[in-house]
């Protein structure tokens, strides 16, 4: 096969090719997908769909995980990387009660720990309701902002395939900085968290 081909064949099933990336790494995919999208080849609403899906899909996982297997080697391993109890889970259910907003915005950028919060958040049994309609904002302010951003990461470059590939290591260095900054708010949050737990 030339090279022609599979560019070619990505991009016929770029939907299909992106649905296993947004699972293993949503974030980054997202950006990118965002810049793609200016240069014609996604459909933004049509992204945010899908990141939306894998993002719900994932809690859910997650929640169910902590909600029906608070005994299993995961919802252990989940406690054990967020330094939480079993006799704390008292307190933790008080903190998703008293500031459920607040506790899954928090857990959900909090780099490396947003799947514990998750599971934690279905050991103490948080309302479903409650639960994925604040995870829902959450990823819709997630999502929705490293899209746009990518989006208008690609009509800096005038939405032109040949202009971003001429200036590629401005591109390079631009997701750098984005996908730096993403990561560096997130371990914000996490320190943050692990600031506020022990007081």
């Amino acid at each position: 096969m030339n090279p022609q081909e599979i560019a070619h064949l990505i991009i016929e099933y770029r939907y299909v090719i992106l649905v296993p990336l947004a699972i293993v790494e949503g974030p980054i995919v997202a950006f990118v997908a965002g810049t793609a999208a200016s240069l014609g080849y996604f459909n933004l609403y049509a992204l945010m769909a899908v990141f939306f899906v894998r993002d719900m899909g994932m809690d859910a996982f997650y929640y169910y995980s902590g909600y029906f297997g608070w005994q299993s080697p995961l919802a252990k391993k989940m406690l054990g990387k967020i330094n939480i109890e079993e006799s704390q889970l008292d307190e933790v259910r008080l903190l998703w009660e008293k500031y459920p907003a607040k506790t899954m915005f928090v857990g959900k950028l909090s780099y490396g720990i947003a799947q514990a919060f998750i599971v934690v958040a279905g050991m103490v049994k948080m309302r479903l309701r409650k639960f994925f309609g604040y995870g829902a904002l959450v990823a819709i302010a997630q999502y929705g902002t490293l899209l746009l951003l990518g989006y208008f990461f690609g009509n800096a470059f005038g939405g032109n395939t040949a202009v971003i590939v001429q200036n590629i290591q401005y591109v390079i260095a631009g997701i750098v900085v984005v996908i730096s900054g993403y990561y560096a708010l997130r371990w914000y949050m996490r320190k943050k968290f692990s600031v506020s737990k022990k007081i």
